[in-house]
């Protein structure tokens, strides 16, 4: 409703919509913060937080927004939107947006609500869009999450996003020289904030040993490790995997309202319900589009009826309203065989507001050729419609053209060797071995030195 093509204030965008949703301003503004940072509907002017730092958004008075060109193209269509009434009755808002396009595997979702809770990842769009041309082509096709954030992530325990799945998540650590590792890129879910806080704790435990630790993130990570001398960076970098949120397990739950009722299905399901979804969409917006045509195309002719058999002449003589229809209809009923349809009501209001001027200056040439122009459009939407998946298929890769650059994958998949933590922790202990007495530990310190060793070791002791 306010799309203008101009930036609006969020706050203006919170007050507006706070008449549609009897929910306070800060839920709403979160939400429409939380749409800006996935970067797909909403186009954004101002600090509206950072995902990568965990800081957030300015203060709604001072952050404008737009819809995005790819969201008008997709998500609205009154003529093919259900409307009901808004909570109290005042407006009409939309049951759901007609989208054309699968934005919950898109952008992802995760929350919980009467004791259910959903968890789907975001995808890659390119990879959705040829994916669902791939279903209406009737090949096969994956379906594997893809991260905002980057790094690199194991799906071989994906199981299409259901209950049980897991995906590990693991941040890209480059080794720039043999004291110094620097993290390019974090796991989803996790922040730089965080951690560092996680690389920090380890090294308080003794699990890794680190010299310090700079934060230089600004539009991109960049967490520069400094080691402790002496100390091996591959060994230093399995135990970031090990020990801290360098490495993080999600499990997706992919849970959703179809119909009314709560279901749990796959991603390939979802995908392919949001497929049919939006060839469904196609077809109301050609039929749509084809009743528009045809009732031009019956003004037009009606039109021509009208003023060239000069069927206006009838009514000069009349003197109310209801004798003008009379005289209308009678002098327009010999021409009715012409006509796409019965002439109605709606029709003799249209030709009674037509002025004298475009009476006197009609041009029927011109009228013939918007009918064949008219007629032209019919066939190709009849040609549209007889071949409809290929229209859908043709529509999904205009979008893609479109809207696809700059959109690659951002997360590398490959599959993670299982770091063994003891192998990898920082021997931070030395272990002793009382003999006479029968002991062994780390408190020792008087008696025999065995080793030095990390505080996650085993220890075997072998008797006679």
């Amino acid at each position: 409703e306010l799309d203008d093509g101009r930036y609006n204030k969020v706050a203006n965008i919170i007050g507006h919509t706070m008449k549609y949703h009897p929910h306070g301003d800060a839920s709403i503004g979160d939400a429409l913060v939380q749409l800006g940072q996935k970067e797909l509907l909403i186009d954004c002017q101002g600090n509206w937080g950072n995902t990568l730092t965990g800081d957030s958004a300015a203060a709604p008075r001072y952050i404008e927004a737009r819809l995005s060109k790819f969201a008008l193209e997709v998500l609205f269509n009154p003529k093919t939107t259900t409307w009901q009434s808004s909570y109290d009755g005042r407006n009409k808002e939309p049951v759901a947006l007609p989208a054309k396009f699968p934005l919950l595997l898109a952008q992802g979702v995760e929350g919980i609500a009467v004791g259910l809770a959903s968890k789907i990842l975001p995808h890659n769009f390119n990879e959705l869009i040829d994916a669902s041309i791939k279903i209406l082509q009737g090949k096969d096709f994956e379906l594997y999450p893809d991260f905002l954030t980057g790094g690199m992530a194991d799906i071989s325990r994906y199981n299409d996003g259901l209950r049980g799945g897991k995906v590990r998540l693991r941040a890209r650590i480059v080794q720039e020289d043999k004291k110094t590792l620097v993290i390019r890129e974090i796991p989803f879910g996790t922040t730089t904030g965080s951690l560092i806080d996680s690389i920090l704790a380890a090294n308080d435990k003794g699990k890794i040993k680190i010299r310090k630790i700079d934060d230089n993130t600004a539009s991109d990570v960049e967490i520069v490790i400094h080691l402790s001398p002496g100390v091996s960076p591959d060994t230093t970098m399995d135990a970031l995997y090990a020990f801290t949120e360098c490495e993080v397990s999600i499990s997706p739950n992919a849970c959703v309202i179809e119909k009314g009722k709560p279901r749990f299905m796959g991603v390939s399901e979802i995908l392919r319900v949001n497929t049919q979804t939006a060839l469904d969409l196609l077809r109301m917006e050609l039929e749509i589009r084809r009743q528009d045509l045809l009732d031009q195309l019956h003004y037009i002719s009606l039109e021509k009826i009208f003023i060239e058999n000069e069927v206006y002449e009838g009514i000069k003589k009349c003197k109310t309203t209801e004798e003008i229809d009379t005289a209308i209809f009678r002098g327009l009923k010999p021409f009715t065989k012409q006509l796409i349809r019965p002439v109605s009501q709606e029709d003799v209001q249209r030709l009674r507001r037509i002025p004298i001027e475009r009476i006197s200056r009609y041009n029927s040439a011109k009228a013939d050729e918007a009918m064949a122009q008219v007629k032209m459009d019919m066939e190709e939407v009849d040609n549209h419609l007889a071949h409809l998946i290929d229209f859908a298929i043709e529509y999904f890769r205009q979008i893609r053209k479109k809207y696809g650059k700059n959109r690659d994958r951002r997360t590398e998949l490959r599959s993670f060797d299982t770091i063994e933590a003891a192998k990898v922790a920082a021997a931070n202990e030395k272990l002793y071995v009382n003999r006479e007495e029968g002991f062994a530990g780390t408190g020792l310190k008087k008696d025999e030195f065995v080793c030095e060793c990390s505080d996650i070791d085993d220890i075997i002791v072998f008797r006679d």
